[in-house]
């Protein structure tokens, strides 16, 4: 059956069940991968700056879908783990001990001063299965085009069907 028609006919049949608190999710800041430098580097100002600015939009447009959690006390086992991307379902065991749900993580592939990948995933804070993830290609380098891409990589992709058993 179709997970939009499950939850139409439980709001007819459980007055308020349409209206379930969301899920707390941990939405940790989008980070930055450059493949081009072996080992990795350290964000420059502009990118953390930007970083910043999609993490910020993933929370806004995330926001009434899920509720997020405070990520800050946790930030030492964060910084310790970062990349989060790159450290095997880390996140989801972290976001679980802040009482979250879910674990949604970020990063930006940058493949040059003007092409970037950005991928965005949402995860099971209790198994670490990636339920929904996303990627879309950013082709300018500006603040309107990250986060013009950050909105539809959300839309398009990580909320396009209600997160599987989740409805």
């Amino acid at each position: 059956m179709n997970p939009r028609i499950t939850v139409l006919a439980l709001a007819l049949v459980l007055p308020g069940a349409a209206h379930a608190a969301p899920e707390k999710a941990a939405i940790f800041g989008i980070e930055l991968n450059d493949p081009n430098v072996v080992g990795g580097r350290k964000a420059r100002p502009d990118e953390v700056r930007r970083l910043g600015l999609v993490t910020d939009e993933l929370r806004k447009t995330l926001s009434g879908t899920v509720e997020p959690v405070e990520t800050a006390p946790q930030a030492a086992e964060i910084a310790k783990q970062a990349p989060l991307f790159k450290c095997d379902g880390c996140a989801a065991t972290i976001a679980k001990s802040l009482g979250a749900d879910l674990a949604v993580t970020g990063f930006v592939d940058k493949g040059s001063n003007q092409i970037f990948n950005l991928n965005v995933a949402i995860a099971d804070a209790a198994t670490g299965k990636v339920l929904r993830a996303g990627q879309v290609v950013i082709r300018a380098d500006t603040d309107d085009t990250w986060a013009h891409a950050m909105r539809w990589v959300v839309k398009n992709r990580l909320l396009a069907e209600p997160l599987p058993n989740r409805s």
